[in-house]
């Protein structure tokens, strides 16, 4: 329930951010052209990201006799879940990493890559995959949609304040006027804030999937094993041609970073998760 408060909490936050600049534009005209863009590109987003994705990493299907083990183990788990079996993709990288797409559960996709099949005990992938179907559980991808709707608004009219500012515009109808520096310094600052925002929310969502994983297999311990170890193979093997805009999908992020860059890290820090899943299982 924290998670959850805390992601609408960060969602309302977001709805503020759009309406603050839209009143600091002067007139809803503006914010009306600007949300309703970014609603239609978001929407589309939200009915195709699927396969937009599962084509950019060069995902295949596997059929039940591809790997009959594998889906066996989700089909486990998905009833354990209450959720349709969702359909399992298999990416061609040695990096040992999954993640799960798909509108809702009805439309569920769990990919996983040749990698972390290889590398990972039986134990440990189950609760890799526990993790994804919580993702598709907790409807994430709706969530993190909504975010990007509103993520982009504020990147739009942040765009339309600045150059309103410069020519003279973002004059309020109700107040007479605004001070350009002013909105010139909210055009810079709101795309910032934006961003820090959505990094939380997939965060809090990462905590949230950890926690539905953990209930769904029923062994903690053995998804708190997995994130390690695949932190550890992500320095050493990583991954081929992995587009940034993605990296919030996945269980543990595909690029390495020192300290200062997991600040803005869609992920939280994996030793936290994996306090957080000993402490689940009373260790």
């Amino acid at each position: 329930m924290t998670s959850q408060f805390k992601t609408a909490l960060l969602l309302g936050l977001l709805t503020a951010l759009v309406l603050f600049i839209g009143q600091a534009m002067g007139g809803r005209s503006g914010l009306y052209v600007a949300f309703a863009f970014a609603l239609i590109m978001n929407v589309g987003s939200y009915w195709f990201s699927d396969r937009i994705v599962l084509a950019m990493y060069r995902a295949r299907e596997l059929a039940p006799h591809d790997a009959p083990g594998l889906h066996d183990m989700v089909g486990e788990l998905a009833r354990n879940a209450g959720i349709p079996k969702p359909k399992i993709y298999l990416i061609p990288q040695e990096a040992p990493n999954a993640f799960a797409t798909g509108r809702n559960p009805e439309h569920g996709v769990v990919a996983v890559t040749q990698g972390i099949m290889r590398l990972l005990s039986p134990e440990e992938l189950r609760g890799v995959l526990a993790h994804e179907l919580g993702h598709v559980k907790n409807r994430d991808i709706l969530v993190q949609t909504v975010a990007a709707v509103l993520g982009g608004v504020v990147m739009m009219l942040a765009n339309m304040l600045q150059w309103a500012a410069i020519f003279g515009g973002g004059r309020s109808d109700e107040e007479g006027g605004s001070n350009p520096l002013a909105a010139i310094a909210l055009a810079i600052l709101a795309p910032i804030a934006a961003m820090l925002i959505q990094m939380a929310i997939s965060r809090s969502r990462e905590f949230l999937a950890d926690a539905t994983g953990a209930k769904i297999s029923g062994q903690p311990l053995a998804l708190a094993s997995a994130l390690g170890k695949i932190e550890g193979y992500a320095k050493e093997i990583p991954m081929r041609g992995a587009n940034p805009a993605t990296e919030n999908m996945f269980i543990i992020s595909p690029f390495s970073a020192g300290t200062a860059a997991n600040w803005f890290s869609t992920h939280p820090p994996t030793a936290e998760r994996i306090r957080r899943l000993r402490e689940m299982a009373g260790r």
